[in-house]
């Protein structure tokens, strides 16, 4: 029965994964890149500015009215930033070579584009709870887009759908990642770790939106220094590779075949389906899920936000993503027939030997444990809407305890059926997304005329 399940359920994200959903994000990316004016480009400086700006003087503190506008990025970036980025970019590097990262950079340049207009919806439709605190997500903008049943159906589908996909399922495969790291690297048994992760975990639930805040706020920026330093010294150590690791990700995404090394039976297809799927699903833009943390940030103009949101995107892709990529490529790791997390971990061992293993496995408790955090966050404000604010006592204890299973084995259908109702709860959001472009570029359209000035 459960070898049925999960092929049945594997067929279905393959196809959702390889055909719909890489030409609906694609689609929409490319739609509001144009709509909105190469926004990505234009709106870059400012959205660092704002992102950074906020690193440095952390004003503002999360309550019930919501997060400083840096807090909800840091939110995002928790949730954004987790497990895909180290066994993500090396399982798209190992199917479908180097070239498959070119193809990751061209689904983060649209996919700016996209999440800033999911950023710019969420708060514009944020609403206040029955608990009086502020929230908001694609529940509330796919209600305005669709009046009457059908937009009540498609707000109830995506509401089920991401309470199961990441608050429940995602977390325990979270969980399932840290304690077999540190299960390597350690020998720590996988049920004290998920002992461990649940009680912490619950802790930091029961604080609120507040104490989520704090706690990403601390978490986001520690976890991306640690990790761009350590491989930073592994990519200077080869630096002599680096030129050939761009030759090789560009010629890479057009002649798999003329790149020595790169992964067996490469092709230009899978190097495109396995960059763009990847790179999507790492930055989360289109999918739904960051909405949920930038509708809560404290700012003047819902436009504010977007520009910041962009630069999550930025920060995991371009960042985060890509040093992993050159980590792998520049130790000429990708022939060794490993794939995901473990192809990473001997990567990095080439310099660091059993240090590499370590270095995983604390980046691994960093990258994981804060997308737990982000997707209890991102489901919280579903329950709420589902079952309003009385529920998310038992949501949060729910959650702890598929944390500590999800450490205890790998279940391959729970993985499955997590890609699967992933990628479904896309279709929702993309949907209210396009039917709202008008409304997104006139909410867009009067910051830059009324409000940009004043901004300065």
């Amino acid at each position: 029965m459960e070898a049925a399940l999960n092929n049945i359920f594997s067929t279905i994200g393959s196809y959702l994964s390889n055909y719909i959903l890489i030409a609906a994000l694609l689609g929409g990316g490319i739609w509001f890149t144009v709509k909105l004016g190469f926004i990505q480009v234009k709106g870059f400086g400012e959205g660092m500015r704002r992102t950074f700006g906020g690193l440095f003087s952390k004003k503002g503190e999360a309550g019930n009215d919501g997060m400083s506008s840096f807090q909800a990025l840091a939110t995002a970036i928790a949730a954004q930033v987790g497990t895909g980025n180290i066994a993500g970019a090396a399982t798209a590097l190992a199917v479908g070579g180097p070239g498959a990262i070119f193809w990751m950079w061209i689904a983060a340049f649209l996919g700016m584009a996209t999440i800033y207009a999911e950023a710019v919806m969420a708060q514009k439709y944020k609403k206040i709870g029955d608990d009086g605190v502020v929230t908001g997500g694609p529940v509330y903008y796919i209600r305005a887009a669709f009046q009457g049943p059908f937009g009540k159906f498609l707000a109830g589908a995506f509401a089920i759908l991401i309470v199961l996909a990441l608050g429940f399922m995602g977390n325990a495969v979270q969980s399932n990642s840290i304690a077999a790291a540190w299960n390597t690297a350690f020998g720590i048994p996988k049920w004290v770790m998920g002992a461990i992760l649940a009680v912490v975990a619950l802790f930091v639930f029961v604080g609120g939106m507040g104490r989520i805040a704090k706690i990403t706020e601390m978490i986001v920026p520690a976890m991306a220094a640690l990790y761009i330093v350590g491989s930073l010294i592994v990519i200077i150590f080869n630096f002599k590779e680096i030129p050939y690791a761009f030759k090789a990700i560009v010629v890479g995404a057009f002649a798999p075949s003329a790149i020595a090394g790169g992964a067996a039976g490469a092709t230009i297809k899978l190097a495109l389906t396995k960059g763009v799927a990847r790179g999507l699903f790492s930055n989360e833009a289109g999918m739904g899920s960051t909405p949920h943390a930038h509708a809560v940030a404290k700012v003047d103009h819902p436009v504010e936000q977007g520009f910041v949101a962009m630069i999550g995107v930025f920060i995991d892709t371009f960042v985060i993503l890509n040093l992993t990529a050159l980590v792998i490529i520049t130790t000429h790791s990708i022939p060794t027939g490993l794939t995901g997390a473990e192809l990473s971990q001997y990567a990095f061992s080439t310099l660091y030997g059993k240090g590499g293993d370590i270095f995983i496995a604390v980046c691994m408790l960093f990258f994981a444990f804060s997308t737990i955090l982000g997707w209890y966050f991102f489901g919280q404000a579903n329950i709420k809407y589902l079952f309003g604010a009385k529920a998310v006592k038992v949501y949060s204890v729910i959650v702890a305890v598929c944390v500590f299973l999800g450490s205890l084995a790998e279940v391959e259908l729970v993985w499955t059926m997590q890609d699967c109702f992933n990628s479904l709860m896309v279709i929702p959001n993309i949907l209210a997304l396009f039917a709202l472009s008008g409304v997104i570029k006139k909410v867009h359209d009067d910051y830059f005329q009324n409000f940009a000035k004043k901004d300065k």
